[in-house]
């Protein structure tokens, strides 16, 4: 069975707002069966030149999950709250 993923490149700004951020999206996920894979931080750059230093890797089910989480209500609150936090590149993938 193949899954969808999103792939999250960051660069926190604000950490207690980064916070805020992390703990309020686990609930948005679950209503379109996503789950949080990794989040983490570079460790050693072994080749490029990465432009941020966290990643984070969620799965769903399918690329309409990604799109129905990410229009959501529940995320779309979330969007100004994690702009002020942090810069991030969001980016969907199919498997």
């Amino acid at each position: 069975m193949s899954r969808a993923y999103v792939v999250g490149s960051v660069t926190i700004r604000d950490a207690e707002k980064w916070a805020q951020y992390v703990a309020e999206v686990p609930a948005t996920l679950t209503p379109w069966g996503g789950e949080l894979m990794l989040r983490g931080k570079q460790a050693a750059v072994l080749a490029g030149q990465p432009q941020h230093s966290n990643l984070v890797v969620l799965s769903f089910p399918d690329l309409e999950s990604i799109h129905g989480w990410y229009a959501s209500p529940a995320y779309q609150v979330l969007i100004p709250l994690r702009d002020a936090a942090a810069m991030v590149d969001l980016a969907a993938y199919q498997a």
